[in-house]
């Protein structure tokens, strides 16, 4: 059986101040389909500014949505490919 190699691009934006973190994930898809996902990370005024952590939080946060959106993605193909509705998908599968 021949492997096919395949490649995702997946980008990370960050907008911060000194409070608070946004991250942006976007993915490229092979079928040229674009998924986002969006995360938020803020700080409390008696932490230490971390900017490093925030990126982190609101980085990871970004791609759980990304990935809850792939999930969706997939179940709706499998349902429109089987003609029948599927059990939803999750992320601890």
């Amino acid at each position: 059986m021949p492997q096919t190699s395949v490649g995702w691009h997946v980008e990370l934006e960050f907008d911060e101040d000194t409070r608070h973190t946004r991250a942006a994930a976007l993915v490229r898809l092979a079928d040229g389909s674009e998924i986002r996902g969006h995360g938020a990370a803020s700080r409390a005024p008696a932490d230490s500014n971390q900017p490093r952590v925030g990126e982190e939080i609101a980085g990871a946060r970004a791609l759980n949505e990304l990935a809850a959106k792939l999930l969706e993605k997939a179940h709706g193909e499998i349902d429109a490919v089987s003609g029948r509705t599927s059990h939803p998908l999750h992320m601890d599968r």
